[in-house]
């Protein structure tokens, strides 16, 4: 059953992804470097993530989910870089 999950990371980041197979233990490939930068050594010796499902379908099909993945990083503002680890679609900030 597809998902879309949001990840939130001990700083409050989050990473908005999609699973198409609803995999308790998946949670997402957000870029490492972007996310080990965010926590030094130290930060690193105990470590919780949250997930939470967001949206799920038994019907939709690959690119209706990727849809849907694309629509929960806009509108949490996942992909800006202040608030989340998505670096795509490509966040435009409005002045």
């Amino acid at each position: 059953m597809p998902t879309i999950y949001r990840i939130t990371y001990p700083n409050g980041k989050i990473y908005v992804g999609k699973d198409l197979t609803d995999t308790l233990t998946y949670f997402g490939s957000p870029n490492a470097a972007l996310v080990s930068a965010d926590f030094p050594p130290p930060d690193r010796v105990s470590f919780t993530l949250t997930k939470d499902i967001l949206w799920r379908s038994d019907i939709a099909s690959p690119r209706e989910v990727a849809a849907q993945e694309v629509g929960f990083i806009r509108t949490l503002c996942a992909n800006n870089p202040a608030i989340g680890y998505n670096r795509w679609p490509r966040f435009a900030a409005w002045s």
